[in-house]
């Protein structure tokens, strides 16, 4: 590990504002570490990487308007000098691999004591990747496991991916943005781009079109 001697400068990401408020105050007392902001979304987020540059983001992946997973991947897309470390109650497989592939370099869950947090901040600002042990585990048991199946995405229409399957399908039963967003824990804008992706790829130009080619592709439920 690098000492570049400068402070490990940090953004924190939470909605809840008493995680959030703690993270701060805990981060301020940990030598060599400097929080410059604090957002309760990733939208916000993503807006003051751009104003702070920070090294490193600490980000949690269950919020509103945009999660965790879409702020990662627009922060190490668009600031490759800023890191991601996660900092989330979640542990599944799904929560990992996204947040691994969006771009974080880390991965904590939030029975993290400070020396952890400490290390993975470290650790990702001197380019490093930093996964505390839930993380390890998941990542040692899909391997174990072998590539997951993926008949579904091969089956879709019109390279449709899973996702965008699933939020056509939700629009088919008449769910708005916000139902869809809560039913698959994401935020809206998420969900926003993925309708946007979907409907340029079936060629349809409103809900009412798509409901109709979910039911003509067998992807919605007509006992709905």
């Amino acid at each position: 590990m690098t000492d570049t001697g400068a402070p490990i400068r940090v953004i924190v990401v939470d909605d809840q504002t008493v995680v959030r408020e703690g993270l701060v105050l805990l981060l301020g007392l940990l030598p060599g570490t400097e929080v410059v902001a604090s957002a309760a979304d990733g939208a916000e987020a993503v807006r003051l990487v751009a104003e702070h540059a920070p090294d490193v983001v600490l980000m949690d992946l269950r919020m509103p308007r945009v999660d965790g997973v879409e702020a990662t991947r627009l922060i190490t897309g668009n600031h490759p000098g800023t890191g991601v470390v996660v900092l989330t109650t979640y542990s599944d497989d799904a929560s990992v691999l996204d947040a691994l592939k969006a771009g974080a370099r880390g991965y904590l869950t939030k029975d993290a004591d400070a020396q952890e947090i400490a290390r993975a901040l470290a650790e990702v600002r001197d380019g490093a990747t930093s996964l505390g042990r839930a993380a390890q585990e998941r990542l040692v048991a899909a391997a174990v496991a072998g590539p997951p199946p993926r008949p579904l995405e091969a089956a879709l229409p019109d390279g449709l991916t899973v996702r965008e399957g699933e939020v056509l399908a939700l629009i088919a039963e008449g769910h708005s943005n916000s139902d869809i967003a809560r039913r698959l824990t994401i935020g809206e804008s998420t969900v926003k781009t993925h309708i946007n992706n979907l409907f340029a790829k079936t060629g349809v130009r409103d809900r009412a079109q798509a409901v109709r080619y979910a039911y003509r592709h067998g992807m919605a439920d007509p006992a709905r």
